[in-house]
């Protein structure tokens, strides 16, 4: 079983066994099995076309698996449609950027909270004080998650004009108004300079003391050196190699697949 950061052995909040899912005769993903232990980092790499992002969907609901198990605090996710995961506290952010462009910053993250209103059905259609008081909790928390990543002052600023980085924090911001137990990170680093990915990992770390299971896939190495408790590399399809950052880096299997060269 994985372990986190304290070295501490936890009880798995996901847990995949046999994982398997083919795109007409290609494996991209084959036998994968792993355990993610509540308010862990774990990360995966390898080269692209590893089947890094097709284990992500297959996770957060937007692929089904063709053979093996998903389990999620113990429940079967293997027929659960994404957006009951989403509901049950799995959220995710995408290595392309799905924002809302003609929306507000504001906007994009306010609408993150929609798997959690508490309001009668009518009032959509007829505001009355339930609709009037959900809406400031959920504007006033959506501020509270723009001031988490940097962007209180972009808040009313259309998504389609902000910078590649600060939609890159946006999608995680909302992505965090779903209040994911489970939270997965599809390429964050992507297009970001060294001072962005710096406020990335220190991001992701909060989450981390703040209780959130974090499933990192990433490109960036020293970002995932410095912030994962363990790593798996994943090589056409299978799992090469699970281990601490340390581990990884001295695995020759690892070093002559994934870099042909040093991990540093």
């Amino acid at each position: 079983m994985s372990a986190t950061a304290d070295g501490a052995a936890g009880e798995p909040l996901l847990r995949t066994q046999e994982l398997q899912k083919n795109f007409g005769g290609v494996k991209a993903v084959s036998e994968i099995s792993f355990d993610v232990p509540m308010g862990a980092i774990f990360a995966v790499i390898g080269p692209n076309g590893a089947g890094k992002s097709t284990l992500i969907n297959l996770i957060s609901g937007v692929y089904r698996p063709d053979a093996g198990s998903l389990s999620f605090d113990g429940v079967d996710l293997s027929t659960m449609p994404a957006h009951l995961r989403v509901r049950f506290g799995i959220a995710r952010t995408f290595q392309k950027i799905r924002l809302f462009r003609q929306l507000t910053a504001l906007d994009n993250v306010i609408a993150g909270f929609h798997v959690h209103h508490k309001i009668p059905a009518w009032q959509y259609l007829v505001h009355g004080a339930a609709f009037t008081a959900d809406r400031r909790r959920c504007r006033d928390q959506a501020m509270q998650l723009l001031e988490f990543v940097g962007m209180s002052g972009r808040a009313h600023v259309p998504a389609g004009s902000l910078s590649y980085g600060e939609q890159r924090m946006l999608e995680l911001a909302r992505a965090l108004a779903t209040k994911p137990r489970l939270l997965l990170i599809d390429e964050p680093a992507a297009g970001l300079n060294a001072a962005e990915v710096d406020g990335l990992l220190d991001r992701i770390r909060s989450l981390r003391h703040g209780g959130t299971t974090v499933i990192l896939v990433e490109h960036n190495m020293d970002l995932v050196m410095n912030v994962a408790d363990r790593i798996m590399v994943m090589e056409y399809g299978r799992r090469l190699f699970e281990g601490t950052p340390a581990e990884v880096q001295k695995n020759p299997a690892v070093i002559a697949a994934y870099l042909g060269g040093e991990l540093l």
